[in-house]
């Protein structure tokens, strides 16, 4: 048996590096770049140290899947990101040319497992299609599927890959255990084979609709009590008394998921005639919160009679989370353009980012070390090297602190989330 995982991103690595250290193992990515890395045992998502690497003897690197000249079955994982176009519906693209490529190489009895998050049915009406094309073989007669929603949790060093409970399914009864078999091989954290796929992909959905959902709330409730001059934190606070009140914090909601997978929902509802009024809110109240804080943050700057033409500001952090280098779907560079439409200078600073992804990505040139003053400083992501900073040293005597993340001394900034 080998295992062939497609797309070594976050997800795709983590699965490489546990199946090589028990399994024949092969890691594809078209990223030359990626590869050379990965071979060279660096992981510029810092997800992986080198030990890892080291222990996961069976595992090689290459950048397209090779043919299967040794007869034996695979298991192929695709593990390429799903995203939405500007419109805000799904695009699958690398997804469908991933599957293609898998299709091109299948054989009788191999097993396709998919990982990348999308809408209910996509993997049997959407997926399954294209690799009967590539391969010229029949779903559940030549080869089977499966689906297993991804729970990495980018940055975090707790809860990984084998810890996490993980969701399996297949096309068939038989099929559906040979994979829950296959992952409790690497998963500590135990396994749920679900009754379907449709249903194992529909609960990786909602996971996320549901964070977003209650992120949202807060977030309006951010908007509400600013427009009574209450501090939302202080609120917060006092709520959070009660045994059973959920401790959400209002923010910016960024990143490859939450930010995405609710439109495939909303999409996919709207297939069968039903738009999703409180998905949709949610979606549109997280997307407003950027501009929310940099208006306030003007306001803030008129209040102290800062001169807003001109005025230097500086940003930290531009990773949509504290402690990762991940940029993906980032909602502080919302931030960033607000403030530059309102005429300042803006700085980001952010020792997690790569600086040639931000600057293809979005245009934008980190600097790569405080040397200045600032009229304003926005504290945007709470990277822990953060803490080690002096505000005295880097603040105008007459200046606007923001703490979006709300975790910095209240005594000390003039306005929070």
């Amino acid at each position: 048996m080998e295992i062939v995982i497609v797309g070594l991103g976050y997800v795709g690595l983590s699965l490489a590096i546990e199946f090589g250290k028990k399994l024949t193992t092969i890691g594809v990515d078209l990223d030359d770049t990626r590869i050379s890395q990965l071979k060279a045992m660096y992981d510029k998502n810092c997800e992986i140290s080198e030990q890892e690497f080291t222990d996961a003897s069976m595992l090689k690197f290459l950048t397209e899947i090779p043919e299967n000249n040794n007869c034996v079955s695979r298991f192929y994982f695709i593990t390429v990101p799903t995203d939405v176009y500007p419109d805000k519906t799904p695009d699958f693209t690398v997804l469908y040319k991933a599957t293609n490529d898998v299709g091109e190489k299948l054989k009788k009895n191999d097993i396709v497992i998919f990982e990348s998050t999308v809408y209910p049915g996509c993997t049997e009406d959407d997926c399954v299609p294209i690799l009967e094309k590539a391969s010229g073989l029949r779903f559940n007669d030549d080869f089977f599927c499966g689906y297993s929603p991804e729970r990495i949790n980018p940055g975090d060093k707790k809860n990984r890959l084998t810890n996490i409970l993980k969701i399996t399914s297949g096309s068939t009864p038989d099929v559906a255990k040979k994979i829950d078999k296959l992952y409790r091989t690497i998963i500590l954290g135990g396994t749920y084979s679900a009754p379907s796929i449709k249903i194992a992909e529909a609960a990786k959905l909602i996971e996320n609709c549901q964070r977003d959902v209650n992120i949202s709330f807060m977030n309006e409730l951010a908007l509400i009590f600013d427009g009574m001059d209450l501090d939302t934190q202080e609120v917060l606070k006092a709520a959070g008394t009660k045994w059973n009140f959920l401790n959400f914090q209002p923010g910016l909601v960024g990143g490859h998921c939450i930010g995405v997978d609710p439109y495939f929902m909303i999409h996919k509802a709207k297939k069968f005639g039903y738009s999703p009024s409180l998905i949709g809110s949610g979606r549109n109240i997280n997307d407003k919160m950027g501009s929310f804080v940099a208006n306030k943050v003007i306001k803030l700057m008129v209040k102290k009679n800062i001169t807003i033409k001109r005025a230097k500001a500086l940003i930290l952090g531009i990773t949509f989370k504290e402690n990762c280098p991940d940029i993906r779907n980032t909602k502080v560079v919302d931030i960033y353009a607000e403030l530059k439409e309102f005429g300042l200078e803006v700085d980001i600073y952010d020792p997690w980012a790569d600086k040639d992804e931000v600057l293809e990505e979005y245009e934008i040139k980190l600097i790569a070390e405080i040397k200045e003053e600032y009229d304003v400083v926005l504290h945007a992501v709470s990277h822990q090297v953060f803490t080690e900073i002096d505000f005295k040293e880097i603040l105008k005597s007459e200046h606007v602190l923001f703490d979006v993340k709300s975790t910095l001394d209240r005594n000390i900034v003039d306005g929070r989330l």
